[in-house]
């Protein structure tokens, strides 16, 4: 039987954002490193408002960013 985990959380989302907004999740991670020291839904907002994100891809980028620092 093939060892096939399912992704689970905030990078269940990555392929869709991949796809969706035609970058790596590592550009979105250099946007939010650019952002500098913000609170989460500060964050979500930058994602949304200067880059068009969708407020759950926005908040599964930031909540994989936050529990990586």
């Amino acid at each position: 039987m093939p060892d096939t985990a399912k992704v689970k959380g905030p990078a269940s989302y990555f392929p869709s954002i991949e796809k969706t907004y035609g970058q790596p999740v590592e550009h979105w991670f250099g946007v939010l490193r650019a952002a500098g020291p913000l609170k989460h839904m500060e964050l979500v907002a930058v994602l949304k408002s200067q880059h068009g994100l969708g407020h759950g891809h926005a908040n599964a980028l930031v909540a994989h960013f936050m529990a990586a620092r």
